[in-house]
């Protein structure tokens, strides 16, 4: 069986499973939290949010297209692979597969950390934490060891109960808005345009995931057809909860207050609806935290075997069960994601992790912009066959590499120096597993 192949007996994504991973990876542990962070800029975080949403509705595109081209397991690896060859391909695979186990040590954590507001002593004592986290991720990898048809079922029940609080408050809760909160529009001391851009950088961690649908195609259904569908609309469906949500709460909670809180969206639900509404949105957020889990374990099985199928990871990583799964990749991830886990509850948290965050993003951004440029490149190599949706193409790869770029730019200095360690850290797993097949 090669990288482009799937066993055809096996359940496959459909639509609405497809559309669960891609909003499921998105919406996970940040969404709670971040109108805190956007709290001391006032109402102008709204625009954030807004460039930011136009900046992902281009990468959605962008990714839409290029799957329709391919439709190939590995997403965001596969493409760059098609466009400059095995040693960029291998790159991005690498930084990315790194980053989603360094991501989902975080989104362990976090997930323990929402779950201390119904067990305080997941907090009180940092081993049961600990042993929490490391259940969840092995209780997952489990599920997905299974088949993508279980993995898919639990994506899909997750998000579905994630979006519940999420979507009530983006609806109802416009109707409890005070104006006056709003007022000044910018509170940040900045200016205008320095407060967007900052708040676009803090905005963008939530967007990061919505290429996830392009990672599977091999076990997608009509993926050609599925996977751009389903980019677009989890998108724009993710886009559309975190603005109305923002607004809902900003609208709903003081400036001061909203600055200040541990928890913004219980903190509204409560205002509008009383404590047990609170309970309803913590429980969401556990339940957010643990299908984003999931999604992102799935794809740190999909990702490694794509690549090891064409050869440029040992072919270890592409072997799969008789359930068509890659379990080694499963596995073996798994236990990095394990040793993360365990050091950083060893030697603290809350800086470890924030770190974590900005790399990951940035880890993230780097196959953005080699997907952007491998659009453009593949649709000039091949402009016959483009025809008159080649002008089309080139400009949606061009705005997706300018906003991809720019974001890039913004990760920060030690984000950007220790990323590019990161990559450099591959070149040797690169040199040892394609040994072979240069002296052959």
């Amino acid at each position: 069986m090669t990288a482009v192949q799937s066993a055809g007996s096996r359940s496959k994504l459909g639509l609405w499973t497809a559309t669960a991973l891609v909003v499921g990876n998105m919406i996970g542990s940040g969404v709670f939290l971040l109108p805190a962070s956007l709290g001391a800029f006032g109402g102008v975080s709204l625009l954030g949010w807004l460039f930011t949403s136009a900046g992902a509705l281009v990468l959605a595109l962008m990714f839409a297209r290029l799957s329709r081209m391919f439709p190939r397991p590995g997403g965001i690896y596969a493409y760059t692979r098609e466009g400059f060859g095995d040693f960029a391909g291998f790159l991005v695979a690498w930084g990315y597969w790194v980053s989603i186990c360094a991501g989902n040590a975080a989104i362990a954590t976090a997930f323990v950390s929402y779950s201390s507001f119904f067990f305080p002593s997941l907090v009180r004592e940092p081993w049961l934490g600990a042993a929490v986290a490391i259940a969840s991720i092995w209780l997952l990898t489990w599920v997905n060891a299974r088949g993508i048809r279980e993995a898919g079922i639990v994506q899909l029940v997750t998000t579905v109960l994630k979006l519940a609080p999420l979507v009530a408050i983006a609806t109802i809760g416009l109707l409890y808005l005070d104006l006056d909160n709003f007022t000044p529009f910018n509170m940040s001391g900045q200016s205008t345009l320095a407060a967007v851009s900052a708040t676009a950088a803090l905005t963008l961690w939530a967007f990061l995931g919505l290429e996830s649908a392009t990672i599977p195609a091999g076990d997608v259904n009509r993926p050609e057809r599925t996977i751009p569908r389903a980019t677009i609309l989890g998108t724009a469906l993710a886009a559309a909860v975190y603005v109305l949500g923002t607004v809902a709460v900003m609208g709903v909670i003081p400036p001061e207050s909203l600055a200040a809180s541990a928890a913004p969206f219980a903190d509204a639900a409560s205002a509008m609806w009383g404590p047990g509404a609170a309970r309803l949105v913590a429980a969401g957020a556990v339940v957010s935290c643990f299908g984003a889990l999931n999604g992102w374990i799935l794809l740190q099985g999909q990702l490694p075997m794509a690549a090891a199928m064409d050869g440029l990871l040992p072919p270890v990583a592409g072997r799969r069960s008789s359930r068509g799964t890659p379990v080694w990749a499963l596995v073996l991830s798994s236990v990095l994601v394990t040793a993360i886990v365990a050091t950083n509850y060893a030697k603290g948290l809350v800086g470890a992790f924030t770190f974590v965050i900005l790399l990951a993003t940035l880890s993230t951004l780097v196959p953005y912009v080699f997907s952007s440029l491998a659009l453009i490149r593949v649709l000039l190599r091949d402009r016959q066959r483009a025809g008159r949706k080649l002008a089309r193409g080139i400009a949606v790869g061009t705005l997706a590499l300018i906003y991809s770029s720019l974001a890039m730019l913004g990760s920060g200095r030690d984000a950007v120096f220790w990323g590019l360690l990161l990559l450099l850290a591959g070149v040797p797993v690169y040199a040892m597993v394609t040994r072979g097949k240069r002296s052959d």
